[in-house]
């Protein structure tokens, strides 16, 4: 009887102990660690939107502590990830220990040649998203979790030249990857990582590349409204004008579209040439019909016929222009 009481006493004496151990490895394994992070962009560069990417060069700082059981702690010098980069570089790398000793803060300097996806449907009116993406490859939502820091700017005012940048946020999201990454233990193809997230909204200057691009274009349709001045003597020099805007138009297109990626939708840039072809197609069109009235001696009827089509096709294909480019730029 005296044993079984002795027994009984330890067991009572030692479960409570287990219990207590049994939650702290419970609680350094499940309940998720905390990350602050920082963002200081100093510029973005490079830009290319026929490869869809550009280059930037921040500066991220961390902030942890450390875990009680070194097999926990965070290893950011290792395992930071950027996902959406094609490739990036650390340069001075800093580790600061000794202000904390149970912190560790970091500060690193990245360039970072980054992937994006953006829609051209208006350029050069668009405006677009810059995105960067900050995981840590090292432990799942579940385990590490991250915050952000927001005391002050997050870009310098001449990180972007030629565009104007507005509405910069920095936020904390959930990555959900639907797979197992290999890991066996794992019941569901489905890891979530915390992710920090930097959008930029950018906004074009862009009227200094609108006539870069599109003066060609309308000097072309200019040269062939300018033939219906010309008397039909020289009814070849106006056919000559025209087809050789006709070319130009086409020329200038391709000229464009070298340097912007393959789109399926229908773009500014498709729309604009499309309508100067057109107009000089009917430029083309009024003068065989024109010809066709002084073959039959109506040349009077030709002159006049000349003068209200030259007026009514400058006119509509100004109107038609104005509102397009008042439409993109306003939708961007």
């Amino acid at each position: 009887m005296k044993w079984s009481l002795l027994v009984f006493i330890l067991c009572f004496l030692h479960v409570p102990a287990d219990a207590q151990d049994n939650y702290n490895e419970l609680a350094t394994r499940k309940m998720p660690d905390t990350a602050q992070v920082g963002i200081y962009i100093n510029s973005i560069y490079d830009i290319d939107f026929k490869l869809k990417e550009y280059t930037a060069s921040f500066w991220l700082w961390i902030k942890y502590r450390k875990a009680t059981d070194s097999k926990y702690d965070l290893d950011f010098v290792n395992k930071l990830e950027i996902p959406n980069a094609e490739k990036f570089d650390k340069y001075y790398q800093s580790i600061d220990t000794t202000t904390n000793k149970d912190s560790v803060y970091i500060l690193v300097k990245i360039i970072a040649e980054m992937k994006d996806n953006w829609s051209i449907s208006n350029f050069p009116f668009d405006k677009q998203k810059l995105r960067i993406s900050i995981e840590n490859s090292q432990f799942s939502a579940s385990e590490m979790v991250f915050t952000v820091d927001t005391v002050g700017h997050i870009f310098d005012s001449t990180a972007l030249y030629g565009w104007t940048i507005q509405k910069p946020e920095i936020l904390v999201k959930n990555k959900i990857y639907y797979t197992k990454f290999g890991d066996n233990t794992v019941l569901k193809p489905r890891q979530t990582y915390s992710s920090v997230r930097v959008h930029l909204n950018i906004q074009r200057e862009p009227w200094g590349l609108f006539w870069k691009m599109f003066l060609g274009m309308y000097i072309a349709f200019m040269i062939a409204y300018v033939s219906f001045y010309i008397h039909h003597d020289g009814i070849d020099s106006r056919f000559g004008l025209i087809v050789g805007s006709l070319f130009a138009v086409i020329g200038n297109k391709y000229i464009i579209d070298s340097s912007l990626p393959e789109t399926t939708s229908f773009t500014l840039v498709d729309t604009l040439h499309g309508m100067t072809l057109f107009s000089i197609f009917l430029v083309l069109a009024a003068t065989a019909y024109s010809l066709k009235l002084v073959k039959q001696d109506k040349t009077r009827k030709a002159i006049r016929f000349d003068m209200i089509f030259a007026q009514s096709l400058l006119f509509i294909y100004a109107l038609m222009n104005i509102l397009l480019i008042i439409q993109a730029s306003s939708i961007g």
